[in-house]
């Protein structure tokens, strides 16, 4: 795609939402990382119905510790794959205090060696929790980068590193959240809304779906 097409993009992406915003809910950056951690094949909306119970007992590496697995099991079991999460939640939390001072860390590679957290987890804490231009490509986006021919890419890292080479500078802090959240609620999965996407003059997808007729 031409750098004038990528920068007509996000320039639209840009003037639709300005400051565009995660959608898991957290009140610091650990709270925040063991939301990513917990939404792994669940829904953002599943896990802030399951969090806000976890989160009013434990919201730091110790007192997460002190709950225990059993106890965080019992608060997030309505989300996928909770028992193998609990144990990661536990385990990260125990890492955080004993090897990070009780800090989440700043790094990717420091983030990456705590129990559970893989390079889009640790992408999203960088991007949300400490505002670093970071690209996680999680379902949706990989999807969008393929489908409007942004970054075609065969695996998420070919999508990430697509991305960090044409997304202009300016966009660049945003562009993960732009991506994802056009993926979610525009270009969905089944049936892209092309009609109503602001980006869909740049887009290669093709044939574009067209409105649905009028009851």
């Amino acid at each position: 795609m031409s750098k004038p097409d990528v920068e007509a993009i996000f320039g639209a992406f840009a003037a639709a939402d300005p400051d565009p915003k995660g959608e898991l809910d957290h009140s610091n950056p650990f709270t925040l990382l063991v939301a990513v951690v917990l939404s792994a094949q669940a829904t953002d909306a599943g896990v802030n119905k399951a969090t806000p119970a976890l989160f009013a007992l434990a919201d730091t590496p110790e007192k997460m510790v002190a709950l225990g697995p059993a106890a965080i099991e019992d608060k997030i079991k309505t989300i996928g794959l909770f028992r193998n999460k609990a144990k990661n939640v536990h385990a990260l939390s125990q890492a955080l205090v004993e090897r990070f001072n009780s800090e989440v860390p700043r790094t990717r590679e420091a983030l990456e060696s705590l129990p559970g957290v893989g390079r889009k987890t640790a992408n999203v804490v960088l991007n949300i929790a400490f505002r670093q231009p970071t690209i996680a490509v999680d379902t949706h986006l990989f999807r969008v980068a393929n489908r409007t021919g942004l970054a075609p890419g065969a695996t998420p890292l070919a999508v990430e590193q697509g991305l960090l080479k044409i997304v202009p500078g300016p966009f660049l802090l945003h562009a993960h959240h732009w991506l994802i959240l056009h993926g979610r609620y525009v270009c969905k999965a089944r049936k892209p809304e092309c009609w109503r996407c602001p980006i869909r003059d740049w887009c290669r997808f093709e044939p574009k779906t067209p409105a649905p007729k009028a009851a």
